[in-house]
Formats: C-alpha cells, structure tokens, sequence
C-alpha cells in the first residue's frame, strides 16, 4: 500500500467506525500532514482522490468535509450480495465474481491468481506503455492486432491448418466473440445445438438471444452419435461445442466421433463453432472440426483467459475471409472497435520466453492437482465420471440421494462455492452431478465443508 492509500483509508476507517461523522471538517492538508508524520503533497493528493470518490467535499475558502451519509456511508459500506436464487446458467458466474476474497472457489472456471504469469505480464505492460503512441491513443485496425493474428496462425499449423491474416479477427472476448456469430448467423427462433451437459454460458447467450435449443449427449468420446442424428430433423443452423478439451467433462474428442459428426454437419450445411479456449492445456492436440471439414462450415473462437489474464481481455475469431469482413462490419456497428491496448499486452506476454516455461508448469501443477483431488473427493464418495487426460476440470458423480443443488446452498453458507449439474445441462438431468476445478480445490476447508454437508444431507434423507 502507497503513502497515499494509508491516508485515504485510515480516513475511510474512521468514517465507517463513526469517528468522523457528515458534515464534520477534517484537519487541513498540514496540519494532517504534520499530525503523521507524512508529506504535505502525499495528503494533498489523498483528499483529492478521495473527494473525486464522493467520500470528502472541498469547500473553497474552508477547508474538507466528509460528505452527506446517504453518499458516504453507501460508498464506504461492504457489497453484500444475495445468493440464494434457483441454479440457472448464470449461478456460478454470478456467486464467484460477487464474491469476497475469503470465498473459496471450488466450481469457478479459472486458475488460482498465484498461478498466473504475473511477472510476465508486468513486464508486458511495461513494454506496452514504451510503444508508440498510436497504440494508447488510436482505435486499432478492423482487423485487430497484426502480429498477434501473425502469432494465431501460426498456431493453428500444428493442426495442419492454414490461415491468411484476414481470415483472423481479434474481439474482446471469446463470449464477445460468440455474440456477434450469433448476430451475424442467426435471428430468433432459429434452433442450434450444444453438449449436455456444456459450459453454461453457452446456455445463457443462447437464451439471450432468443433461440431454439438441441442438448445432444456428450460423453467421454464427444456428442453421442444417433442423438445428433436426430437433432436434424430440426433443421439446426449451427452447433456450438468446445474443441480440444471439453468444458464442463474434461472428455476429449475422439477422431472417430469427430470424423461422423462433421460428415453429419456436412450433409446439412450446419455451421460448428469451436471454442478452444483449453487448447494450450492439451498434451496431445485432439482432433479438430476445422481440420476436417475447413473454413467453409466451421468457425473457431479462442482467447487467453486461462492462461494469462481474465483482467486484460482478448479473444480471436478464425472463419473465412468473406464472413471475417461481414463480422467485422457488425464488430463496428456494436462496439465500433476492440482493446489494440489489450491485444498488445497480450501479444508481448505470448512471445516472452518466460510463457511456454509457465504452460509446462501449468500442465504438471495441473496433472498433480487433478490426482490429489480424485483421492480426496473419492473419500467423500465422489467419483469422477471421466478421468481427464489434462485440464482443469472433473465432472463428477455425487451419491445417491444427493442433490447437487442443496449440496451448494450448504457449502454456501460455509464460504465454499461450487458448481451444480444443472447450470450446466438444458435437459436438467444433472442434479446429482457436480464440477471441480481441480486447481482451486487445494485448500483442506473445501473437502472438510464438503463432508459436513453431506454428511448433514444424509442425515435429512434418513429421518
């Protein structure tokens, strides 16, 4: 904490613990100063910091005030949040960025802060802020960021795919990224297909934008065969699917189910969107829709959250060129323009030495944290029903009479925020299955809650 952020919150602290009351004066910026032994211009800028937050008023001639309480006390007082509401696609999301810092976060979709490259991006940052000043000032390119689309393609030759720069869009975002696709593609009522269970913002941007819904079944080796079949007969226009590894499952496409799904989606003239958001977690890329079937029918979406930063958002759109030029016209209709800032940064932290060393580390913290995790949950009578070959997350079976959604609610109440079957399934036939990410399961206090209130859950199914 800066000497700066010591005055503003000691003079927080005493407007909370009704030591400074609305309306009182507070002492000048010198006799403050000389009361504590700091810097006349340390306290200068503290009160000006702390009146452009609405918590003091500079009354010209007369000195600080502490504003009226309907302001103060509303801006000083702790976010509550309530959390009991009915699981839907967004309950996870919402309880583990609402939540304070104490929380543990067993069922979030992202890696430990102390994981993170964090060094690395300070560093990215720092060679940011020395570029030209067209980056921090100008709007970027339609496009998006020349060398990072440079660094995408380059990516993709692994997978034996071969991309021009203009068949690269940079976006804000992988949900941005499915937003406009869904904009561009589809209009209300039109019906798509997605993995039961799938990652549940899929389900949300789905519902947000008015559409029809297939849950086909995904098991160990995808979307079950003959159910996809049938989902035809709805004329769907497209299938949105995680490529690689598969959120919430950890189950890895086979190349044989991938092989009969894009003859499937061939056959109708249906669009596959895959998100490959897991793909630098991977040992051995699995198969991919767009090696097979192209840029004709498959659209691929990515970003770098996992792996990087969630703070400084950038994803990426792989489609064909024409498609590429049609979302990039709806890009500037709706956002008229994407972070040149962020795409930089990002850019920098990707080809410093120091990145491929962190993913090796991710991958074996990772590996290690997954074993220990299916032991201790085995304890507790949790099984996964899927041993993932990387990742981050199990998809686990709880016992019988146990519902996921109780199960939550209880752990809850105890700091411990989990992820329930059925945010993640349209068909809500998960009640008695749950997610882990297996990188936020480290601390004892999750498997001890999780006991507790299985243990309380049972005894309830027993009177």
């Amino acid at each position: 904490m800066t000497k700066i952020e010591g005055v503003m919150q000691q003079i927080k602290a005493q407007i909370l613990q009704r030591q400074l009351t609305a309306g009182a004066r507070i002492p000048s910026v010198r006799q403050y100063a000389l009361q504590h032994g700091c810097s006349v211009s340390t306290v200068v800028e503290a009160y000006a910091r702390l009146v452009s937050a609405g918590i003091l008023e500079s009354r010209i001639g007369a000195g600080y005030f502490i504003c009226p309480p309907s302001i103060a006390s509303a801006l000083l007082s702790e976010h509550t949040i309530e959390y009991r509401r009915e699981v839907d696609p967004l309950w996870i999301s919402r309880q583990s960025l609402d939540a304070p810092a104490h929380m543990l976060k067993p069922g979030c979709g992202w890696l430990p802060k102390e994981w993170m490259p964090e060094q690395a991006l300070r560093k990215a940052l720092k060679m940011a802020a020395k570029a030209d000043s067209s980056l921090l000032l100008d709007y970027s390119i339609p496009h998006g960021h020349v060398e990072l689309r440079r660094y995408i393609a380059r990516k993709r030759e692994v997978c034996d795919i071969m991309l021009t720069l203009k068949q690269i869009l940079v976006s804000d975002s992988a949900t941005q990224s499915i937003d406009l696709i869904f904009r561009h593609l589809l209009k209300a009522g039109d019906t798509v297909i997605i993995d039961d269970p799938c990652y549940f913002n899929f389900r949300a941007l789905i519902q947000a934008h008015g559409l029809n819904c297939i849950a086909v079944p995904f098991g160990k080796n995808g979307p079950e065969i003959e159910a996809f079949k049938q989902a035809m007969h709805y004329q769907p226009k497209l299938y949105l699917t995680n490529s690689g590894i598969h959120n919430p499952t950890g189950a890895v496409l086979s190349m044989q189910t991938a092989f009969e799904i894009a003859k499937i989606a061939e056959k109708n003239g249906l669009y596959i969107i895959e998100d490959e958001i897991f793909s630098d977690f991977e040992y051995v890329p699995a198969p991919r829709y767009l090696t097979l079937l192209g840029l004709k029918q498959v659209i691929q979406i990515g970003s770098f959250t996992k792996t990087l930063s969630a703070a400084i958002r950038c994803g990426y759109i792989i489609a064909q060129e024409e498609m590429i030029d049609q979302l990039i016209d709806l890009n500037i209709a709706t956002h008229f323009n994407t972070s040149h800032l962020n795409a930089e940064i990002i850019y920098q932290a990707l080809i410093d030495s120091s990145y491929l060393r962190h993913i090796e580390w991710l991958k074996k913290q990772l590996q290690k944290t997954m074993s220990e995790t299916v032991k201790k949950l085995a304890v507790l009578g949790i099984y996964p029903v899927i041993l993932p070959k990387a990742g981050i997350f199990l998809w686990c079976q709880l016992p019988v009479h146990i519902d996921a959604a109780k199960l939550s609610q209880l752990c809850l109440d105890k700091g411990i925020i989990l992820a329930p079957g059925n945010s993640f399934s349209q068909s809500k036939n998960a009640a008695q299955f749950i997610r882990f990410n297996a990188a936020q399961c480290i601390d004892k206090k999750v498997f001890d809650v999780l006991a507790a209130a299985l243990n309380e859950l049972h005894l309830r199914a027993a009177v």
